[in-house]
């Protein structure tokens, strides 16, 4: 947190930070909108002046929309939540490079999105997107399942779908495992070599691999039995993160992220009475947290 200035804290700034874009939500100091901005991604594993120029450029887009100058960012208190703040080393090294508001609070930004989920109320937050994370808000204090990158972790994941897709698909060409019409779609797209193919994965990221997540829950609702092979194992993941989740505490959990929805049709229905659906954001959590330390 940021040493408090002399002057009066006159707006609240939320920002989602996120590894793909970065979101600013501005207000003044009684929580009326005022603007917002956005910028590109602001991972703090990119860099603490990759991450810092993205937070900057969608605060100083949401100051231009509500009509302000940048003399206002000393009057703002600022909370961020950033990806990559679960990191120590990297959370850290963001700290010690100061930004120019009156105030700065840091949680991750699942943390952040836990709070907007909730209003700052005791809760979880399961994201299913390109990565997973697991997120239970508990008496003030947070604890996670998952979230250590695609490598290591990301069950449930659109990035480890899509991955389980490619190698299903590769295995099924060689005669391995039987074959579909989702497998035979997915090698049309490395021309039905498995030399491309390979080529292909020695580079691709996890956003590369995610990118077949919906063709694979597209085949599986037309019929696909390898595709719903695969969904299957991806909600079961998904719902082991839910089970642990609650053994945490998690009454109230939201599921969130790009893969999430069509996840959730093939979940136990046993989670029925604990999925709900989101009360607000992450920059609504940024903000709830860019409250709590004005008011300290």
């Amino acid at each position: 947190m940021k040493i408090r200035s002399d002057n009066a804290a006159a707006y609240r700034l939320g920002i989602d930070a996120g590894g793909t874009s970065c979101r600013a939500r501005l207000t003044d100091a009684s929580g009326r909108p005022l603007g917002e901005g956005t910028a590109g991604a602001a991972n703090i594993g990119l860099g603490v002046a990759t991450s810092q120029a993205a937070i900057l450029q969608a605060t100083h887009h949401a100051l231009k929309q509500a009509g302000l100058p940048d003399a206002a960012l000393a009057r703002i208190d600022a909370g961020l939540g950033l990806a990559g703040a679960n990191v120590p080393r990297l959370r850290e090294a963001f700290e010690r490079s100061p930004l120019p508001f009156r105030t700065t609070a840091i949680l991750s930004d699942a943390e952040v999105a836990c709070l907007g989920a909730h209003h700052g109320t005791d809760g979880g937050i399961l994201i299913l997107g390109t990565g997973s994370q697991g997120v239970v808000h508990r008496n003030g204090r947070f604890d996670t399942v998952g979230g250590w990158g695609f490598a290591a972790s990301d069950s449930g994941s659109g990035a480890v779908l899509g991955r389980a897709a490619v190698r299903r698909s590769l295995l099924a060409h060689e005669g391995v495992e039987a074959s579909s019409r989702m497998t035979a779609e997915v090698m049309e797209h490395f021309s039905r070599d498995p030399a491309t193919l390979a080529e292909w994965a020695a580079a691709a990221k996890p956003g590369d691999w995610g990118r077949f997540a919906p063709l694979v829950f597209e085949h599986a609702a037309l019929g696909d039995e390898v595709a719903q092979q695969l969904v299957i194992s991806s909600a079961a993941a998904a719902e082991r993160m839910l089970d642990r989740m609650m053994l945490l505490g998690a009454r109230r959990i939201c599921l969130m992220g790009g893969v999430a929805q069509a996840t959730r049709r093939y979940m136990s229905s046993r989670f029925d009475s604990v999925l709900q659906a989101p009360q607000g954001d992450a920059m609504d959590g940024a903000l709830l947290l860019a409250a709590s330390i004005a008011q300290a």
